[in-house]
């Protein structure tokens, strides 16, 4: 006879485990399936995690090769041990899967190990045995889109798994896609001494955000040494011993060329993972673009099968898939929690930080809607002058008529801690005033973030 849960969620990174901790939480009984060998997914095992470490890391030497002796500290003759800092990434990828293997036992949640596959509504297989269940979840999250013509072999051509794992610094390191994940690792890379060219089929980098903003991030990024190659479009890759051949044509049409790198990065984003899962065989519906369709309450049309984080509608972020799994165990429970998704902060981890929640101009300028702008320049922000770090802005957005904030951008030092100020103030639909009004600790980086909200009524304080 089948073991029986109350709910079982195929998938343990953020979104996933996250539901079913909840879940327990709320009294019910719960299993997790997952196939890797540790719990976490994409985002502590080869995504998030392992990426910030390698970018906290880089920093240090940078910060070590450039940056000390202005502030008095002389070092001596600066190396790299590049061994050592993947090991220090492997170890803190360990302590955090081990963490949510922690929770899991604390909470009494399953870990069913293997792959899971929807036999029937109601009934789950895992390796070889059937489990039911009331409420099946599906958070497998998403993989890398591959390119055709740039066949991925994760030592030449590599997608963002490969680039976390690289055994030597590139000389050349071509990336393909200007979105977030190519733009932190080619930052990693770069600051370790690698040439970084980004390449990039839009007229722009991370064309989400607000253009201002992007554009500003592109001029800092070259002043780093990153070279763009903005509307061009990759048409094939040619690997050979002593590296790979690109073939580039202008988005627009025109004369191809060619570039050539020791190790290109392919990063032009991701898509749902749901191969395996059973799907078709039970009916779940898919939208057009893979993902699986849901209604307010992460129901799929098949009653007692839902789904969470990248395999459904909205930005493939780690928080984002966190709170649903949050929301939909609450659901489960009989409770109504709401999630706004106006709400959910983005942010780039190159140095300086990228952050923006809410609309940008170009929205707001597409949907008609008057609006009021207060800007403040980290050059003349206290703190950031005594860091050294003085690149980029908080730019708040806010509505002509009621002072309601309705978008905020930040470049600049720590940008993405920054941003949860305005994330807080958007999620109870404060003011700029109310933002403008708040007491801010003096020195601090937050003080940029009042004199934006001040800028927005035209009264900043300091510039």
């Amino acid at each position: 006879m089948s073991e029986a849960f109350d709910v079982i969620v195929i998938g343990a990174g953020p979104g996933g485990y996250v539901c079913a901790i909840r879940a327990a939480q709320l009294g019910m009984k719960v299993a997790c399936v997952e196939k890797r060998e540790t719990l976490g997914g994409t985002c502590l095992n080869v995504g998030c995690i392992p990426s910030k470490a390698l970018l906290q890391s880089s920093e240090h030497y940078e910060e070590a090769l450039h940056k000390l002796a202005d502030h008095g500290v002389t070092v001596g003759s600066v190396k790299l041990d590049l061994a050592r800092m993947l090991a220090r990434k492997g170890e803190v990828v360990g302590a955090n899967v081990k963490g949510v293997e922690f929770l899991f036992r604390k909470n009494k949640v399953t870990w069913l190990k293997g792959e899971g596959s929807i036999t029937a509504p109601g009934t789950v297989s895992v390796a070889g045995k059937d489990y039911t269940a009331k409420h099946i979840v599906i958070a497998s999250g998403s993989e890398s889109i591959p390119l055709p013509g740039v066949e991925v072999d994760e030592k030449q051509i590599v997608t963002s798994t490969g680039g976390l794992e690289l055994t030597s610094v590139p000389k050349h390191l071509v990336v393909i896609g200007g979105g977030y994940i190519g733009l932190e690792l080619g930052s990693v890379w770069r600051r370790l001494g690698a040439e970084v060219t980004v390449v990039e089929f839009l007229d722009r980098l991370v064309p989400s955000m607000d253009l201002e903003v992007g554009k500003a991030f592109e001029r800092i990024l070259a002043k780093q040494g990153i070279k763009t190659k903005l509307k061009t479009k990759v048409m094939g890759a040619t690997k050979s011993k002593k590296g790979v051949t690109l073939k580039l044509e202008p988005a627009a049409g025109g004369a191809a060329e060619e570039l050539t790198a020791d190790v290109v990065l392919v990063a032009i984003g991701r898509r749902p993972f749901v191969a395996g899962l059973g799907l078709d065989k039970v009916g779940v519906a898919l939208d057009e673009r893979g993902r699986i369709k849901v209604d307010g309450h992460y129901a799929t049309n098949v009653p007692g099968i839902y789904a969470l984080g990248d395999v459904i509608a909205g930005p493939m972020l780690a928080h984002k898939a966190e709170e649903e799994g949050v929301a939909l165990a609450e659901i489960l429970a009989g409770q109504k929690p709401h999630l706004n998704y106006g709400a959910i902060p983005g942010v780039v981890y190159t140095w300086p930080e990228v952050a923006s929640v809410g609309e940008t101009e170009e929205q707001l300028k597409a949907r008609g809607v008057a609006y009021k702008i207060g800007k403040f320049p980290f050059t003349a922000n206290g703190r950031a002058r005594a860091m050294g770090d003085m690149d980029g802005f908080v730019k708040i957005l806010a509505d002509k008529a009621t002072d309601k904030v309705l978008g905020a951008h930040i470049i600049g030092p720590d940008a993405g801690t920054l941003i949860a100020e305005l994330v807080l103030a958007m999620e109870f639909g404060a003011s700029a005033e109310d933002v403008a009004r708040t007491c801010h600790a003096h020195p601090s980086l937050n003080e940029a973030v009042k004199e934006a909200a001040l800028a927005v009524d035209g009264r900043a304080l300091h510039i």
